[in-house]
């Protein structure tokens, strides 16, 4: 009887050492050693602070504004806009200034006349004078947005078959240059040799202003051989069929006489150098 009562003495003993022994692990660290935060309260305040970080960022942007629908806040078509009429007055401008300024220069130049005469007709090949002449005009437009395959056996469009393309407007300048052209201008602009004719989107961006279709393109030549150029275009018939099949917009117009106006802008060129 005593021996088992001691065996229950010993064990009470041990069971108390082990639960004293684990409480002083739990509740005592090392002097000045924070205790760690567990997992799920870090990702908690991570999440608090992110989202006080967008509701900051939001009433930054907003500052007191809808910013949907406030009438204030310029779209990016019309910033385009105002862009390219700002860009056409001043287009305007420095041609008024470059006439004087050849006045001034013809004037007091001293050149004799055969210089006179040379300087002339680089003017007139480089396009920085009017051209006067019979032309061929070609108007090119997007199909109906609702158009569909007018010949049996072709699919039905896509978007991008209803629309003038950048290579289209190539295509059209390329051939009448080919046929003979003396001068060119697409839209209201003469065309010169740096001249690039780009489409971003649905609009023609050229020299530094924007235009929306129709798209018109013409030239100063004889009209017949700058008609055969158009008909003989490998681009030109592939996107007549085009024309044919979905309703894209295509005009030729002959002129007795139509004057094309002298290219305005800058005729400096632009490169990149390198870094001394």
């Amino acid at each position: 009887m005593s021996n088992s009562a001691d065996s229950f003495d010993e064990a009470t003993d041990r069971a108390t050492d082990e639960s004293t022994d684990e409480s002083t692990d739990e509740s005592t660290d090392a002097p000045g050693r924070k205790r760690g935060l567990r997992p799920v309260r870090l990702l908690t305040a991570a999440v608090f602070a992110l989202a006080g970080l967008i509701f900051f960022t939001s009433f930054n942007t907003a500052k007191g504004t809808n910013i949907r629908t406030d009438d204030s806040m310029l779209k990016l078509s019309d910033l385009i806009q105002e862009r390219s009429h700002k860009n056409g007055r001043l287009e305007a401008a420095n041609g008024t200034l470059r006439e004087d300024v050849d006045a001034l220069a013809e004037r007091d130049s001293g050149s004799s006349e055969a210089e006179a005469a040379k300087l002339e007709a680089l003017e007139k090949n480089a396009g920085t004078k009017k051209l006067k002449g019979e032309a061929v005009s070609v108007t090119l437009t997007d199909a109906p947005p609702n158009a569909t395959a007018k010949i049996p056996g072709y699919p039905e469009p896509q978007p991008n078959d209803l629309v003038i393309h950048q290579q289209d407007l190539q295509a059209v300048v390329n051939a009448l240059w080919k046929g003979g052209a003396k001068g060119i201008k697409v839209m209201d602009q003469r065309l010169i040799s740096t001249s690039a004719v780009r489409c971003v989107g649905n609009t023609l961006i050229l020299q530094g202003r924007v235009y929306s279709p129709p798209y018109k393109v013409t030239a100063v030549g004889e009209p017949e051989k700058l008609r055969q150029a158009l008909t003989a275009s490998p681009e030109i018939q592939n996107y007549m069929l085009y024309v044919n099949a979905y309703g894209l917009g295509w005009k030729v117009d002959e002129h007795r006489a139509m004057t094309l106006p002298g290219y305005s802008g800058t005729v400096d060129l632009h490169y990149a150098k390198p870094v001394e």
